[in-house]
């Protein structure tokens, strides 16, 4: 198995992933668009997340909308709720299971049982950023193709926000958190496989029994 430092790293990745995957999840800052009037106390930013929709004013008014109807939203909006959810659920269940798998905790069973453990962990984390990375993605490219189409007036156009980055950054650490996870289920075996130990072989030995008479004796 992996090392105990390496594990602690990995797991400490793994909340750095957890948190960076709820707070892209809750920010209104998905895509972003700077609205600039005649007049410097007229300066608005709009922001939109999965959630709300926010504006922030020069002036320092905020105010944010709820988006109540699911089915009036796109697609890769209703996309990117469902999977960041799902993201973070199982970067939950993944801390869960590789505390009880990590080799500097004393409760989980034997060797064989906590790298079975840390195994079933890493797969989490794997897929919850794989599940944080989808939605990121997919999210980045609608704005990109919606900032390309020239048909889109330029006040209509967003650049991707801090949310974005967030959960391209959180996707990464579960990744590379359920990768060292995964590996460190593997033991390294103690000799070289390839020649198998001599076995010994021991010549059986009859024991003659002085008890037993010979019919000759008798004749």
């Amino acid at each position: 198995m992996a090392s105990a430092g390496l594990q602690c790293f990995a797991f400490i990745l793994a909340l750095l992933g957890i948190f960076g995957d709820i707070t892209a999840t809750l920010l209104p800052n998905w895509k972003i668009n700077a609205d600039v009037g005649s007049n410097i106390i007229t300066a608005i930013t709009q922001m939109q997340g999965l959630w709300m929709d926010c504006t922030w004013y020069s002036t320092g008014m905020f105010s944010c909308t709820l988006k109540y109807s699911v089915l009036s939203l796109p697609v890769y909006i209703q996309a990117a709720r469902t999977t960041m959810v799902l993201s973070c659920i199982l970067a939950a269940f993944g801390i869960c299971i590789t505390t009880v798998g990590m080799k500097c905790t004393k409760f989980g069973g034997d060797t064989d049982s906590k790298s079975h453990t840390c195994f079933a962990g890493g797969v989490c984390f794997i897929l919850s950023g794989i599940f944080g990375l989808v939605p990121t993605s997919w999210y980045t490219r609608e704005i990109i193709s919606n900032f390309l189409d020239t048909t889109i007036p330029e006040s209509s156009k967003h650049e991707p926000g801090g949310a974005v980055y967030i959960g391209f950054i959180s996707a990464g650490f579960l990744l590379i958190a359920g990768v060292i996870f995964c590996t460190s289920c593997f033991k390294k075996q103690q000799g070289p496989w390839i020649y198998p130990a001599k076995q010994q072989h021991f010549p059986s030995t009859q024991q003659e029994s002085n008890t037993g008479y010979n019919l000759k004796d008798y004749v």
